[in-house]
């Protein structure tokens, strides 16, 4: 705040408190005055004969005026209200907020010291550990994976068995401390729409599924050219890139027919933000525990899609 800006504010200030404090002294009530006929009234008049009198507020009612006036300038003494000016105890919100931040940062500090040392695999067998990885979900991870850990259109479902990198403590460690990029690149300039069609209708054969457009043959042909790279000869996808395997049932944006086909034409790209800057170490490792207690932790992985 400016000086100039500082020294307004305590101007109008104590000026608001010097006319309050004015106006309740010229109402004071006089001693000895009594309202009656003779009173002075304000002119109103209602119903013909129905005047209002202009008489001085109750002494009561004043002094409860004065106390607020004299506690409004003790709080602007003490505290910062007028400008610039820091209050004689010195109290400020951001200093309150960050001694509170302090407070709950030592007290975490306590109660994840428990669980210092032990491994994921062994966090997740303790009910303690899975109450604050439950809540560290909640706050940080089911805005896209849900509430039940079943995931959305394009977030993982964490509660069964398929996973893109590897379902093991130690990788679901690595994924939520360093977070994922994944991206399948658009085909459709490439490949052309028949192209697409082809390969739709062979990706969807290797899940047992068929479609009444397009030539699984050409599809196959197209996909040992352009897809096993990633995707691997059989279709059942490489943890080591994040490729999904194409073999199952479970897709990440969805196994309809049009799901797929834009995948193809269009590719996909998703993130999945670091943690352990924000969380700390610790954290993220009650945090595995907690998805590998919804079910899922296997060490085959089957990529999840």
């Amino acid at each position: 705040m400016t000086p100039a800006l500082s020294a307004f504010i305590i101007v109008l200030t104590s000026l608001n408190i010097a006319g309050a404090v004015w106006l309740m002294l010229s109402m004071r009530k006089r001693s000895g005055e009594e309202p009656g006929p003779s009173s002075e009234t304000t002119g109103h008049v209602w119903d013909g004969d129905l005047g209002e009198y202009n008489n001085p507020l109750p002494r009561w009612w004043l002094w409860l005026f004065f106390i607020s006036v004299a506690f409004a300038i003790a709080y602007l003494f003490l505290y910062p209200g007028l400008g610039n000016y820091a209050g004689r105890l010195g109290w400020s919100s951001v200093g309150q907020h960050q001694e509170q931040q302090r407070v709950s940062a030592t007290q975490a500090e306590q109660l994840l010291a428990h669980f210092a040392g032990k491994s994921v695999a062994e966090l997740r067998n303790d009910p303690a550990a899975l109450v604050i990885g439950r809540n560290l979900f909640a706050n940080n991870c089911a805005v896209c994976h849900g509430s039940d850990g079943h995931g959305n259109p394009g977030f993982p479902n964490l509660s069964d068995q398929d996973w893109l990198y590897g379902g093991t403590p130690e990788q679901l460690e690595a994924t939520i401390a360093g977070g994922r990029s994944g991206m399948m690149i658009p085909w459709q300039v490439a490949l052309g729409n028949d192209g697409v069609e082809n390969v739709m209708a062979y990706v969807l054969s290797l899940s047992g599924r068929s479609v009444p457009a397009g030539d699984v043959a050409a599809g196959k042909q197209l996909f040992a050219t352009n897809c096993v790279a990633c995707h691997g000869e059989d279709g059942k996808g490489n943890q080591a890139i994040g490729a999904p395997n194409l073999t199952d049932h479970t897709w990440l944006y969805g196994g309809s027919v049009d799901a797929v086909r834009a995948s193809i034409a269009n590719g996909r790209q998703g993130q999945m933000p670091a943690q352990l800057e924000r969380l700390g170490p610790q954290r993220v490792k009650l945090l595995a525990a907690y998805v590998l207690s919804l079910g899922a932790g296997g060490s085959s992985g089957a990529a999840a899609r």
